[in-house]
C-alpha cells in the first residue's frame, strides 16, 4: 500500500492516557496509509498511574499493524499526554509508575507550591500559568513529599512523550508545548526557571533539552520497534499542541475537545496570563501560544451517569429543571479537586432521559464558561466551535454544544487528530514546512457545518447559580 503514495512517508504517534495510535501518513498528501492502536491500563483506586514501559511495548504492537508502511517512513513524531510524571533513575529505568495528569493527589502540594512563590498572580505572570495539581510540577512536589525514596532515586524527569522520544534516539529532549504544562519552564522567559527547580528541589540536569519549533530531536536508534534506523525524530510535542496542529489552526479559531478530558483552546499570537488558573497558558508546538482549559469530567462522566440509569448515551430527553454537575473525579475547570458529583432540582416528573441530557449540559457548561477566556479579545464572536475527539461523534454531544454555545458547530472527517498532528510535526520537518500549513494542505479540518441555533440561556442560568450556591459542598 505504502508503494502507491505519492511523497515520502511519515508517522505520527498519539500515545494518551487510554491506548497508542500510531498513522504512516503520506506527507504530500495527507492520504493515511497505515494505522495501528494497542492498549495502556492506568491504575484504579485514588491515584492515576501507569507503567511507561507500557507505553513503549504498545507503541510497537501499534506500529507493528502498520506493516511495511512503517518500515518505509522517512520520520516520526511522538505526541503524548501532557503534566505526566516520568521518573527514572541513573540507567533509565522508572523508579516507580507515572503519575498521570488526572491524578488529583497533588493538590494540596498545588495549594502550597501557589502560595510559597508568590501567589496565582505572580505564577501566570511567571510561568503562564496558575499549577493546578494536574502540572508536573505538583506531581513532583508530591512524589518528594509523600515518596521521598523514588524522588531520591531520581536521575532523570521526562514527560510521557519525552520517555518515548528518549526510546526512539537516546537524547534527552523535549519541546516548548509540552514543557509549558511542567510548571517549571517559564512562558515569560521562555526556559527553565532555576528558583522554581531549586524551590522543589530538582536540578536541571534531570530535565531534557527543550528543542526549537522545527528542530529534530534525533534519529530512530532503537532496533526493536520496525521504523528504518536513521529516520528523522521530531521533537513531538503535547496531545492538544498535535490536535492544533492536526487542525492547521489559526489564531482565533475555537476548539472544543470531547475525549476523556474536555479542553477548550485556540491559538494566539499574545502570550497568556490568567491568574484566576482557570486557562492554562500554554505555548503551542510552533511559536505561539496555545491558551486552554480542561475538564477532568467529560465523555466518561457522562457515559457512568448513563450506565447508571441504565440507557443508551444518545438517549436523552429535553425538558425538566434538573441540573448535574459530573464532577465525578474532582474537578480542574473549574478547580475543585476533591469534588463529587451533584444532582440538583429532582423532582417527580423528572425523566431518565432528562437528567442524562443535564449531564451532557454540566459537563459542557464547565468548558463553554471557559471560552471568553480562552480567546483574544479582538477574536470573532460567531467563529465556528471545531468539535473533536471521540464525543464530537455524537448527536448528544454535538447539539448540547450547539444549544449552549449559540455558535455555528464544525466537525472535521478527520480522525485520529493528535496523531495527524503528529505526523504533520514530522511532515514539516522532513520538507522544512510549517506543520499547521502542511496540515492545512492535507484539508484536515474539512467535515460537517451545523448552523448556530439560539442560545439555551435559561439552562445556562440554572447551571451557573447551582455552580455558585454549591460552591462549599462541592470544595469539601
Amino acid at each position: 500500500m505504502a508503494a502507491q503514495a505519492a511523497g515520502p512517508l511519515v508517522v505520527g504517534v498519539d500515545s494518551s492516557t487510554q491506548s497508542t495510535k500510531t498513522l504512516v501518513v503520506d506527507a504530500e498528501t495527507g492520504e493515511v496509509i497505515a494505522r495501528g492502536q494497542a492498549p495502556h491500563t492506568v491504575s484504579g483506586g485514588e491515584g492515576k498511574e501507569s507503567d511507561p514501559g507500557q507505553w513503549w511495548r504498545a507503541l510497537g504492537e501499534a506500529l507493528a499493524q502498520c506493516g511495511d508502511a512503517a518500515r518505509q517512513a522517512s520520520a516520526v513524531s511522538v505526541a503524548g499526554q501532557q503534566h505526566g510524571l516520568v521518573a527514572l533513575d541513573a540507567a533509565g529505568a522508572p523508579v516507580r509508575p507515572a503519575i498521570l495528569w488526572n491524578d488529583v493527589r497533588p493538590a494540596p502540594q498545588s495549594e502550597r507550591l501557589i502560595a510559597e512563590l508568590g501567589g496565582a498572580e505572580a505564577w501566570a505572570q511567571r510561568v503562564g500559568s496558575v499549577p493546578a495539581p494536574a502540572f508536573t510540577v505538583a506531581k513532583w512536589a508530591w512524589l518528594r513529599a509523600n515518596e521521598p525514596a523514588a524522588a531520591d532515586a531520581t536521575a532523570a524527569v521526562r514527560l510521557p512523550h519525552d520517555y518515548l522520544t528518549w526510546r526512539l534516539t537516546g537524547e534527552a529532549v523535549t519541546d516548548r508545548g509540552d514543557a509549558s504544562g511542567t510548571g517549571w519552564w517559564a512562558s515569560s522567559t521562555g526556559s527553565y526557571d532555576a528558583e522554581i527547580l531549586e524551590h522543589v528541589g530538582l536540578d536541571r540536569t534531570a530535565l531534557p533539552r527543550v528543542a526549537l519549533p522545527g528542530e529534530a530531536a534525533g534519529t530512530v536508534h532503537a532496533d526493536e520497534l520496525p521504523l528504518p534506523k536513521g529516520a528523522l525524530v521530531a521533537a513531538g510535542t503535547g496531545d492538544n499542541m498535535a490536535a492544533a496542529l492536526g487542525l492547521g489552526l489559526r489564531p482565533g479559531q475555537p476548539v472544543l475537545s470531547l475525549g476523556t478530558s474536555g479542553t477548550v483552546y485556540a491559538v494566539s499570537t499574545h502570550r497568556p496570563a490568567d491568574p484566576t488558573g482557570t486557562v492554562a497558558g500554554f505555548a503551542d508546538a510552533r511559536g505561539d501560544w496555545l491558551p486552554l482549559a480542561c475538564t477532568l469530567n467529560c465523555t466518561l462522566a457522562v457515559d457512568r451517569v448513563a450506565a447508571l440509569l441504565g440507557r443508551d448515551r444518545e438517549a436523552v430527553e429535553p425538558g425538566g429543571s434538573v441540573v448535574v454537575l459530573p464532577f465525578l473525579d474532582g474537578e480542574r475547570t473549574p478547580n475543585l479537586p476533591r469534588a463529587a458529583g451533584l444532582v440538583h432540582g429532582l423532582r417527580h416528573d423528572t425523566t431518565p432521559g432528562q437528567l442524562l441530557q443535564a449531564a451532557y449540559d454540566g459537563a459542557v457548561f464547565a468548558l463553554l464558561e471557559a471560552l471568553d477566556r480562552v480567546l483574544d479579545d479582538d477574536a470573532a464572536a460567531d467563529a465556528p466551535l471545531l468539535l473533536i475527539g471521540g464525543g464530537a461523534k455524537g448527536r448528544a454531544w454535538r447539539e448540547t454544544v450547539r444549544r449552549l454555545s449559540g455558535r455555528p458547530v464544525l466537525v472535521p472527517e478527520a480522525q485520529e487528530l493528535v496523531a495527524l498532528g503528529a505526523a504533520a510535526q514530522a511532515a514539516g520537518l522532513l520538507l522544512g514546512e510549517d506543520p499547521a500549513a502542511v496540515a492545512r494542505r492535507w484539508g484536515t479540518a474539512r467535515g460537517g457545518q451545523y448552523e448556530a441555533v439560539q442560545r439555551d440561556a435559561a439552562t445556562w442560568e440554572r447551571l451557573a447559580t447551582t455552580l455558585t450556591d454549591g460552591a462549599a459542598l462541592l470544595r469539601r
